[in-house]
């Protein structure tokens, strides 16, 4: 009887929570529509209703996953999960506008509002969704305290690996994925073959010497609001890792398959959409593999075997 209940309460509330992640990712879209160029654009992989339908049913399914996944109640779950969502889906990624497209199909008018488009989602849709999940009191788990006591080196050492990491995992993505197609060069301003690969990233030294140290930025804004979700994580490390990576690749990279003037050609998209899903599921693993605090994972290793030990003795 309570599994029929506890299934019939998830499945309600993912009806209520999709139609209201439509209603709220419509209200993030009137910030920018009035801006978006007037530019052609080639159909995508998908129509907009159904990509739009997919992108509800993945995100209201992350953030339930989030909220469950979560050692906070109440205000500071909302809190801490509209930073993590807001920072990691629409922060990141709007920079990386800024960087490449400001000049090309971006205006200034449009990107101070691609900024806004994500505050609905985060910061009134995810406080609600707590709510409705039944997340508004303090329970058991948001006693779990974590004291680190890390010194300032093992900071330092790590975010130095994860910057070397996602630059890695960018330039070799974006080169070997990426960057083979021509129609993509063409958009960035570099018709014509591909030069090899330790060539072209001399090249980018010298041509665009601020990329790499922009893209170091990236990976710790990028860890910076992954840690919410991971220090309060309540699952495993494996389940976590997975968690983040979703997180990084999915939401960020669904828009790819509708048409978008401001990357208005579909292989551009395309290339774009596998490239960055591959590399920043990639990289959201690898920040939990390192982040991930390790008396966290032997308390929960403990508990396990605990309700295991007690389902043998009440057999």
């Amino acid at each position: 009887m309570k599994t029929c209940f506890s299934i019939w309460f998830y499945i309600s509330r993912f009806i209520m929570l999709f139609i209201l992640f439509i209603v709220f990712f419509i209200l993030g879209s009137l910030f920018v529509e009035p801006y978006m160029p007037d530019i052609a654009s080639e159909p995508g992989l998908l129509s907009a209703e159904v990509t739009i339908l997919i992108m509800g049913i993945m995100n209201t399914l992350l953030i339930m996953t989030l909220i469950e996944s979560s050692i906070y109640r109440s205000w500071k779950l909302a809190l801490a999960l509209a930073f993590a969502y807001y920072g990691a889906v629409n922060f990141v990624m709007q920079i990386e506008t800024w960087y490449f497209l400001d000049g090309i199909t971006v205006s200034n008018a449009l990107l101070q509002r691609l900024f806004l488009m994500g505050i609905p989602i985060a910061f009134f849709y995810i406080p609600l969704a707590v709510l409705l999940m039944g997340k508004k009191k303090l329970g058991p788990e948001a006693r779990l305290t974590l004291k680190t006591g890390n010194p300032l080196i093992y900071w330092l050492f790590r975010l130095t690996i994860i910057a070397l990491i996602y630059i890695t995992l960018y330039w070799i993505a974006g080169y070997f994925i990426a960057w083979q197609n021509p129609e993509l060069r063409a958009f960035y301003g570099s018709p014509g073959e591909a030069v090899p690969f330790l060539t072209h990233t001399l090249n980018t030294i010298k041509e665009d010497p601020f990329l790499f140290p922009f893209q170091a930025l990236r990976s710790l804004l990028w860890t910076l609001f992954a840690l919410p979700i991971i220090y309060g994580s309540r699952w495993s490390k494996t389940v976590t890792a997975l968690l983040v990576g979703f997180l990084f690749s999915v939401p960020q990279n669904i828009a790819h398959l509708i048409e978008n003037p401001l990357m208005p050609i579909s292989s551009v998209r395309f290339s774009h959409m596998v490239e960055t899903t591959i590399s920043t599921f990639i990289f959201g693993v690898i920040v939990v593999l390192l982040f991930y605090p390790e008396s966290r994972e032997d308390k929960i290793k403990n508990q396990h075997k605990g309700i295991i030990r007690t389902a043998g003795l009440t057999k």
